[in-house]
């Protein structure tokens, strides 16, 4: 197919899908046939219907529910750790899915998985819901009483998404930028904005017929030093693409940038904004949520250390108001957390916004201003974006990335320019040091350099990569802002 921003036809969809299903064997199965994967979807209770859950939360709860990463190869094991995050407060439970799966390698799990069941102990980094087929990802989902979602980062995640949709799964997270910059060196944009179209149009053609399902582009890219409108501009666009396809609920998500002012605005201005280009697109029956997730890049190596951060991360999502949030766990720079750290780190979130459910960020103008500044530079990108697209935002996508006036810091993918660098500014506010091809104003430009060289300033060093680099490291050693050794404040 020939990429558009144009809602799929059903006669286009289906004969895709034909091609999808043959793709691994556990696409034959008869629970694959719509007509039965609407019935069953239709049977799940409201109460574990994600989209219907963050719709009821975002109406009625004043507590950012909480929701943890994790997933292991056997059916038995994943039931095991899911009711065990249950018990521990979890919201919603995730599949986290496995890197063999992101890459489609599905014949590749055949042996890790009969090697985790011989050897007893994980062969792989995660659930690998294809292999399993419908059957087993029911299991999965019926063993808990709260929805589930597949997390996982692949850019082709069609057989995927239609393997866990019939199975009663009732969110997949990702899209065509968010699933592929960050996670593939080699898959086009073009062909990933493509893959994403058709599980986009898989939760239109439910939607047509009854059945809401949650779509959540992937917020914190990745994961490293990403100026807030850079995340925010790609949630946005992959909002709007999902929505032509037949979306109607969607959760756009940013990452901890770490200043506390600047990631309230940073949720604030991703959830008008948000609204506000559906709304003016055409797109008025969406519902939109917001998630954030606790710091993604280095942890501290401490146990203690950690949680204090993980604590520190649950406070900002509370006071910003986030419909959820993603947490982390005291063993996150260790390795793959045991399901007992990773209770320790639901709970811990859970009760930190559970204490402060009553309370919001208070606002001021220091808040405001940061919201406009972060709107000002989403407007900026987005206005580039169509304008090399010729006002379709499938090829302005594809077009803004060969030319860079889209760039993610720190991404293994070929097709992203990699010319931008984000550094702090004096506050701990993220800002971007070298701009590359980026598609801002000088006006916008100029202010991120005043930003960068007050803080240079302040520390008696020239404005260089070394500010990055020190920033990059400056939290895993309990600092937001990487200041030179000896720094004293000059208050």
């Amino acid at each position: 197919m020939e990429l558009r921003n144009k809602k799929w036809t059903e006669e286009e969809f289906l004969a895709m899908r034909k091609k999808v299903l043959a793709t691994w064997k556990t696409g034959s199965d008869p629970q694959l046939d719509l007509d039965k994967a609407i019935e069953y979807l239709k049977s799940i209770p409201d109460s574990k219907n994600f989209a219907k859950k963050l719709a009821d939360a975002k109406l009625h709860s004043k507590r950012t529910l909480v929701q943890p990463r994790a997933g292991v190869p056997l059916i038995d094991k994943q039931i095991e750790l899911l009711q065990y995050l249950e018990a521990s407060g979890a919201d919603f439970v995730p599949s986290t899915i496995d890197s063999y799966t992101r890459q489609n390698r599905y014949q590749d799990n055949e042996f890790a998985i009969e090697e985790s069941k011989k050897l007893g102990r994980a062969m792989i980094n995660g659930f690998p819901a294809v292999n399993h087929g419908v059957t087993g990802c029911k299991q999965v989902q019926e063993s808990v009483s709260v929805p589930i979602q597949a997390r996982h980062g692949t850019p082709d995640a069609r057989l995927l998404a239609e393997i866990i949709h019939a199975a009663g799964w009732t969110s997949n997270e990702g899209g065509g930028i968010s699933y592929n910059v960050p996670y593939a060196k080699s898959v086009s944009i073009y062909d990933s904005l493509l893959y994403w179209q058709y599980c986009d149009r898989l939760v239109g053609y439910y939607e047509d017929h009854g059945v809401t399902i949650n779509r959540e582009p992937f917020g914190p890219l990745t994961g490293t030093l990403v100026p807030p409108s850079i995340s925010n501009t790609i949630g946005i666009v992959e909002a709007l693409l999902a929505a032509e396809q037949g979306v109607k609920n969607i959760t756009v998500g940013y990452g901890m940038g770490g200043n506390l002012i600047q990631d309230v605005a940073a949720i604030h201005a991703l959830q008008e904004q948000t609204d506000e280009y559906l709304q003016k697109m055409g797109y008025k029956d969406c519902i939109v949520t917001t998630v954030f997730h606790q710091w993604m890049g280095g942890f501290p190596q401490d146990e203690a250390e950690a949680l204090g951060l993980i604590s520190m991360s649950s406070v900002y999502a509370q006071l910003a108001g986030a419909t959820k949030m993603i947490n982390k766990t005291p063993h996150e720079s260790v390795g793959v957390p045991t399901k007992e750290a990773n209770g320790i780190g639901i709970k811990a979130s859970r009760l930190v916004c559970q204490m402060l459910e009553e309370q919001r960020f208070p606002e001021c103008e220091q808040l405001h201003q940061e919201v406009e500044q972060i709107k000002k530079e989403v407007n900026c990108l987005m206005d580039a974006i169509y304008k090399v697209g010729e006002g379709d935002l499938a090829i302005g996508v594809v077009k803004a990335f060969e030319q860079g006036i889209i760039d993610v810091p720190f991404a293994p993918s070929k097709y992203n320019a990699g010319l931008i660098l984000p550094a702090r500014d004096n506050e701990g506010f993220l800002r971007i040091l070298e701009f590359g091809k980026l598609g801002f104003t000088d006006e916008i430009k100029e202010f991120h350099k005043k930003k960068i060289a007050e803080r240079a300033a302040a520390e008696g060093r020239p404005v260089t990569f070394q500010l990055t680099v020190d920033d990059i490291y400056a939290v895993s050693t309990g600092h937001l802002i990487g200041r030179p050794k000896g720094f004293k404040y000059n208050k």
